[in-house]
């Protein structure tokens, strides 16, 4: 047998490899599926596409599957572009995706419908919204550094409010750095602690553009921003995630300016008004209060105080001789209470209870001796029969008749099958014993 025609299994397996890897049409593939098998892993993706006929294995290594948007879910329906290849350990072929979306529906805004749809189950979007301060000293602003929304909301704060400070924290607007950014400088400003409200946007774009403000840790950054944030992101017809989870939205960075600041010469005349609202009213209640003094001071009090004291005076006199009265009758109550209670005191004595129970007690102990006495001599008598009873019933009065019983060893002889000639027994009589020999039994029948 010649050996040398037979290929081990890696050789055949590594031929194949090469064959996939050098055939054109599998350098990029364009391949529509079933998502099946996922399970979100930490770091490369493994999991199959499938139709109503054929299943592939998938890969997705991390470095690609960052920069997927959305999150796949089992049994979502993908659009993927990748090479296919072989695995040399497995012998299986599988497809390497580069690209991945869902078909018929944007990445983006799939993932746009899953981060809001998870922030809006832990209740992100409906946590209580900060005021925004009505007279601001310090606002920050986090945008672009060369944007126009920059110069926008200095321009209108500068025209309506110029009293208030302006402090921009530059980020990046747009690209895959810009979310982490944007977060860093929202908590930098928090750091802070001295801003009173924060404006957080940028200029209108795509979806891609503005995708930044849709990321999960802006949102969450927002939500923990102890500053009020204004966002401004994009134009009005555009909503983010950052537009949902702020404390006000605005349509442009001038109207994210206008909510975060009055107009100083509005809140002027308004402070004036109220200034002469003010002196009016303190005016109005300093002459009411005069006439309320002249007329208390025409009162008869003021006039004659002491008048103040006469009935004063009068109820007091009542009062006291009511004192008195209660006091009387209170003490002849109580001296006819102890009276009564002396007499019936006087009627339960305990002396006379004591009599009565020492002559009881006598009579008792005289019954009681009485009784023990007559119980005495009835035992005696009853003891007395006793004897006679058994002493008529003594063996040894009938013994005296002129009987006798027979033992043998000690043991009372019943029956003359209990003897033998030649054997001794003993023979008690009512005076004394004799020792006999049995010298014939005579058995009765």
């Amino acid at each position: 047998m010649d050996r040398s025609k037979y290929l081990t299994v890696s050789q055949l397996t590594r031929y194949l490899k090469l064959k996939f890897d050098r055939d054109p049409y599998l350098q990029t593939v364009y391949l529509t599926g079933e998502l099946s098998n996922f399970r979100l892993r930490q770091r490369h993706q493994y999991f199959s596409l499938k139709d109503d006929r054929a299943v592939i294995d998938a890969v997705m290594f991390e470095s690609k599957f960052r920069q997927v948007k959305f999150r796949p879910e089992e049994g979502m329906k993908l659009l993927v572009v990748g090479h296919v290849g072989l695995y040399e350990r497995s012998g299986r072929y599988q497809i390497y995706i580069d690209r991945m979306e869902p078909d018929g529906v944007g990445s983006l805004y799939v993932a746009f419908e899953q981060l809001k749809k998870k922030l809006s189950a832990e209740g992100l979007f409906n946590l209580p919204k900060k005021p925004i301060p009505q007279f601001p000293k310090r606002i920050a602003v986090v945008t672009s550094l060369d944007g126009a929304v920059i110069r926008d909301i200095n321009t209108t704060v500068r025209r309506r409010y110029p009293i208030a400070q302006v402090v921009l924290y530059p980020t990046v607007v747009q690209g895959e750095k810009a979310a982490a950014d944007i977060a860093r400088q929202i908590n930098r400003a928090n750091e802070r602690g001295d801003f009173d409200t924060l404006i957080i946007g940028r200029g209108g774009g795509s979806i891609e553009d503005l995708w930044p403000f849709n990321e999960e840790v802006v949102a969450r950054a927002i939500a923990n921003s102890k500053i009020p944030v204004i966002s401004s992101v994009g134009h009005e017809t555009d909503t983010t995630i950052a537009d949902l989870v702020a404390d006000q939205r605005a349509a442009t960075p001038t109207a994210a300016a206008e909510l975060a600041t009055p107009v100083l010469t509005d809140t002027l005349l308004a402070i004036q008004d109220d200034q002469n609202r003010l002196a009016n009213a303190m005016q109005n209640r300093i002459a009411f209060a005069k006439k309320e003094l002249a007329k208390q001071t025409q009162s008869y009090i003021f006039q004659q105080p002491t008048r103040l004291y006469e009935n004063y005076a009068q109820k007091v006199d009542q009062l006291t001789q009511q004192l008195v009265q209660l006091q009387q009758n209170t003490f002849v109550n109580r001296r006819a209470q102890l009276q009564q209670l002396t007499s019936r005191l006087a009627a339960t004595s305990p002396r006379h209870q004591i009599s009565q129970q020492e002559q009881l007690v006598a009579q008792l102990t005289k019954q009681l001796q009485t009784a023990a006495r007559a119980d005495y001599q009835r035992r005696q008598e009853k003891v007395a029969g006793l004897i006679r009873q058994l002493d008529s019933l003594s063996p040894l009065k009938i013994m005296a008749r002129g009987y006798t019983y027979v033992t043998k060893d000690q043991r009372v002889v019943n029956h003359a099958d209990q003897l033998t000639v030649g054997q001794s027994v003993q023979l008690h009589f009512a005076d004394g014993q004799a020792l006999a020999k049995i010298t014939k039994i005579k058995e009765q029948k």
